[in-house]
């Protein structure tokens, strides 16, 4: 069994081509079994997915990668090669080393942020909802969650975080100078926007909305910050009450148009709103920030103010790098031993195969009278020509190039405890002629 990652994310693709592959939490299980339909195999498969990034792993051979490249490539509406340009595929030790970095928070765009772990456990509870996680997957997640926890208690590279969240209270502070005397509206109410609206309800803004597609979600968060509750379907009339909108919805299609913003920016008398997209694909149509009297931030345009934070955490990195070699060593160990697993099996069933034909014929001689001293030197002498038949064999039959080569294995494995065997693993015989071995 091979584990195979394939995906992009914030440093090999754009925010709007990540916009075509981005799945929401209850579209992860149904895609996974699609790409199973799709292939016309039953690999182990999970499916990361976040502003971010959006990841496949599988575990199978690495024969499964062109198929899985050609689905995820037909799921965002292009050709395979145009996809190839941004994505990565990453291999056993590779990918088990990046799924590790992933859950420590070392391969986001806000160094060290915890909020991808969560995803990531999100992930794997979907991916085991559909039946598509299998031993191999679960055993290097689960790993992954152990090293991330390591690396989150044992360094520091958690300290001084600045998230997305504290990223868009900053720039708004830049604009406004009393945060006080502003009305925020928030659009959606998932887990990021809780976090924004947490931070701004710090600075104690004039007035907190929430507009949610979901009546019993806006609910409840507007309850929590005693904010007003606005059907969505009332967003374009009342946009230009608020001088702040942070955005971040699971939808398919911009929700904030450039017709609804310039009819809110001439009902404001042009006085600025302050605007955040932190979904993707993104809710606001890009066109909006044409517009003067509008200042309008992406994920990635938040990257260089994280990224300062970040500047103070890399004295951290090397440990968590080391912690998670560590974990990534013990995972490739693992799947290993696993990998030999029929090899183990073959051998005994070969051994006791071997041992039932041997005890067979030794009691026929015992029924027929034969000595038991006798027998008993037959059947030893059986046993052991048996066991050592296939190695003579490959020594008396091997080139003379892997003579030397094969001659250590032998040594290895028959060998280990003796003077000889010592001898030849320190100075393998390298003679080409000597065929009496």
């Amino acid at each position: 069994m091979s584990v195979f990652t394939l995906g992009l994310n914030h440093a090999t693709a754009p925010l709007d081509l990540r916009g075509k592959f981005a799945f929401s939490p209850e579209r992860l299980a149904p895609m996974l079994l699609a790409f199973r339909e799709r292939v016309q195999r039953s690999p182990e498969a999970a499916l990361v997915s976040t502003c971010n990034r959006t990841e496949l792993y599988v575990g199978a051979d690495t024969g499964m990668v062109a198929p899985a490249l050609d689905w995820l490539a037909e799921i965002g509406g292009m050709s395979a090669p145009a996809l190839r340009e941004h994505a990565y595929v990453l291999e056993n030790e590779a990918a088990a080393r990046h799924a590790f970095r992933v859950a420590s928070g070392l391969d986001s765009m806000v160094l060290g942020e915890p909020q991808i772990l969560g995803q990531m456990k999100q992930a794997v509870r979907e991916a085991d909802t559909a039946g598509t996680l299998g031993s191999t997957l679960h055993q290097m997640f689960q790993r992954s969650f152990a090293v991330a926890k390591e690396v989150r208690t044992s360094t520091e590279i958690g300290s001084h975080s600045i998230s997305m969240a504290a990223a868009s209270v900053r720039l708004a502070s830049q604009l406004f100078e009393d945060l006080s005397e502003i009305k925020v509206l928030f659009v959606g109410a998932g887990e990021m926007i809780e976090l924004v609206a947490t931070h701004f309800a710090a600075k104690k803004p004039r007035a907190m909305a929430i507009a949610n597609r979901t009546r019993e979600r806006g609910e409840k968060l507007a309850s929590r910050f005693n904010a007003e509750l606005i059907p969505l379907s009332d967003l374009p009339q009342r946009l230009g009450e608020f001088d702040a909108v942070i955005s971040c919805t699971a939808s398919t299609l911009p929700i904030i148009g450039l017709g609804a913003v310039e009819r809110a920016l001439k009902a404001r008398k042009r006085r600025p709103i302050f605007m955040v997209d932190l979904a993707v694909p993104r809710d606001i149509e890009p066109e909006v920030n044409r517009l003067s009297d509008v200042y309008l931030y992406t994920v990635d345009d938040l990257s260089s103010l994280v990224q300062i934070a970040g500047e103070k955490r890399q004295a951290a990195v090397q440990q968590a790098e080391a912690i998670i070699e560590t974990g990534v060593q013990g995972f490739v160990n693992w799947l290993g031993q696993r990998n030999t697993v029929p090899l183990i099996r073959a051998l005994n069933a070969q051994a006791d195969e071997w041992r039932a034909a041997e005890l067979a014929r030794a009691r026929k001689l015992l029924a027929k009278g034969e000595n038991i001293e006798s027998v008993l030197e037959s059947m030893s002498r059986g046993l052991t020509q048996k066991m050592m038949h296939g190695a003579l064999v490959e020594l008396n039959t091997a080139e003379a190039g892997q003579r030397a080569d094969l001659a250590q294995t032998v040594s290895r494995l028959f060998l280990r405890n003796t003077a000889f065997g010592s001898q030849l693993a320190a100075k393998p015989d390298t003679s080409a002629n000597d065929s009496n071995v």
